[in-house]
């Protein structure tokens, strides 16, 4: 019983986790990587498609990415696509290939993206906190119905505790290293 609590609630931890990486990596650094547009999509043959299912994109220098698309005729598409997203970008086109080159931050660029990063590691850190409130509360309820004793109870809460410390500190490792990528010129 208390286990099955205690796998949900890292599980689902987890998965605020991933979403707080997901989250950060969209975020942009002024260094070229691939996962900033991961977010986009074209109208392909009628369907709404993941740019990197239709393009090969890769690193040419530290700040340029290059988009090679696989179909020719979809290259107009896809700067149409990266120009209406928000991510600021301006693509160049030399024959098939497009160019990213990814602008310079400025000071007060980088100190609004370090305010949305932080605002987006504490909404991890909340949900993080609700997950923990969850599994106690479960606990309770299997306490409240007799199927587990007082110490299993006690013993399950610093458990599901120790897993949140945890998780938390890897919410805090991650800002942290974002925060540097943010800081570095």
């Amino acid at each position: 019983m208390i286990e099955d609590v205690k796998q949900d609630a890292e599980k689902r931890m987890h998965k605020s986790l991933e979403s707080l990486e997901t989250a950060f990596a969209k975020v942009r650094t002024g260094r070229a990587h691939p996962s900033i547009l991961d977010s986009i999509y074209i109208q392909y043959y009628g369907e709404n498609t993941p740019l990197k299912q239709v393009a090969q994109i890769g690193i040419e220098d530290g700040r340029t990415l290059t988009i090679k698309p696989f179909d020719r005729s979809s290259t107009p598409t896809i700067e149409k696509a990266i120009l209406a997203s928000d991510l600021g970008l301006n693509p160049s086109t030399a024959g098939d290939l497009i160019r990213l080159p990814m602008p310079p931050l400025t000071e007060e660029t980088r100190r609004n993206l370090i305010k949305i990063v932080r605002q987006e590691a504490e909404g991890a850190r909340v949900a993080v906190r609700n997950i923990r409130r969850d599994a106690i509360s479960d606990l309770k309820e299997l306490l409240k119905e007799k199927e587990i004793s007082e110490d299993d109870d006690r013993k399950g809460q610093e458990q599901i505790q120790k897993l949140t410390d945890n998780i938390i500190n890897n919410i805090a490792k991650l800002l942290e290293k974002k925060e540097k990528d943010l800081m570095e010129i």
